[in-house]
Order: C-alpha cells, then structure tokens, then sequence
C-alpha cells in the first residue's frame, strides 16, 4: 500500500477483508455514502472515524494517510468544529431572543409600565403579532441550528441575521426601546462571530 492515497488504501483494505461498501458502512457505524465518497477521493473522514477505521483493520493512521493528508484532514477537522461552535453560539442566541416572551423589555399602556411580551396590552394588535412573528421565528431557527447544524447551514446563518435585523427595526419603530437594545445587543454579537470567521 506504499505510494498509494487513502482513498485506495482504504478500498484495498475493504477488498481484502471481502467487505461491500455497505458492509463497512455498519461495522464503522456511518453511511454508506460516507465510504464511497472516502473510496471516490470526495472527501476524508474525521479524526475519530479514522482512528476507528485504522482500528477495525489492525493498521495504525500513519500507514492510511501520507503526510499531506493528514494535514488536509487535520484541517478539515477544524472546519467542522469551528462550524459546530459557531452553529451553537447563533442557536443559542436566536434562542434568547425567547427571553423577550417573559422578561419586561417592553413599555404597555400610556402609563409606560414594563411588561414582557406575553403579558403586554395597550398595543396594537397587528404591532403585538409582528413581535410575536420576529420573536418566535428568530427562537425557531435558533432550535433549528441546535438540531441540524450541518442542514442549511448557509441559509440558516443568513436567516438568522435578517430575523434580528428585522427584530432590530421593528421593536425600533414599535417604540420599544429595551427590546430594541436587546435584539441589536444580540445582532451584534452574532455580527462579530460572522466577521470573525472571515
């Protein structure tokens, strides 16, 4: 297996134990897509399920990756956890934005006595909804990065952003300072880290 990639090191060994692709998929517990894209030179696994690999074929991780690769996979590596990090920070900052339900940012009535949202009166009912909309949607896709960080991820980011914008601009006119202040308290936050990434 001297010379040879991991790519073709890793479908000689499959080979040689008389493994389908599917085969191997389950005995190192992941897709069988994630083998043929491995096998198709697409793409290299993690640490761990390297780690495992050499494992299940009695070889040790230098004998599967050339020097180069393992640089290439200990980047890759990095990536993926700067993502998850990233993608738990906005989940749980959009969720936060949940805060705004039952904290009393906001000014009810004339008298401008502080309630949270869900106890707030004196507004008008379509200011009262649009709160509730921005306030919800920007917690849903808060769970939604938490759940399936991976899925949608650039979508979800950008999501993210306009939903606290949006925030931002509509606790602004809807003269509701505090709310305002926490919303852009938290859209900058989530600003820094994208500025941070890039």
């Amino acid at each position: 297996m001297q010379g040879m990639e991991f790519h073709e090191k890793l479908q000689e060994l499959r080979k040689r134990k008389g493994l389908t692709q599917e085969e191997l998929a389950q005995s190192l517990y992941v897709s069988r897509t994630a083998i043929s894209k491995w096998e198709s030179g697409r793409g290299y696994p993690n640490i761990g399920s390297l780690r495992d690999i050499a494992a299940f074929f009695a070889v040790t991780v230098d004998q599967l990756l050339s020097t180069d690769e393992v640089l290439t996979v200990a980047e890759v590596d990095r990536r993926q956890k700067e993502a998850r990090d990233r993608a738990l920070v906005y989940g749980l900052l959009d969720l936060g934005m949940a805060l705004l339900l039952f904290l009393p940012f906001f000014t009810a009535r004339a008298e401008a006595v502080s309630a949270s949202l869900l106890a707030l009166d004196g507004v008008r009912w379509y200011m009262r909804a649009a709160y509730f909309a921005v306030v919800l949607g920007t917690s849903a896709v808060g769970v939604w990065m938490l759940a399936a960080p991976h899925v949608w991820a650039s979508l979800t980011y950008k999501a993210s952003l306009v939903l606290g914008t949006v925030a931002v601009l509509l606790f602004t006119v809807g003269t509701q300072p505090y709310a305002a202040v926490f919303a852009f308290a938290l859209l900058i936050i989530k600003a820094l880290l994208l500025f941070k990434r890039t």
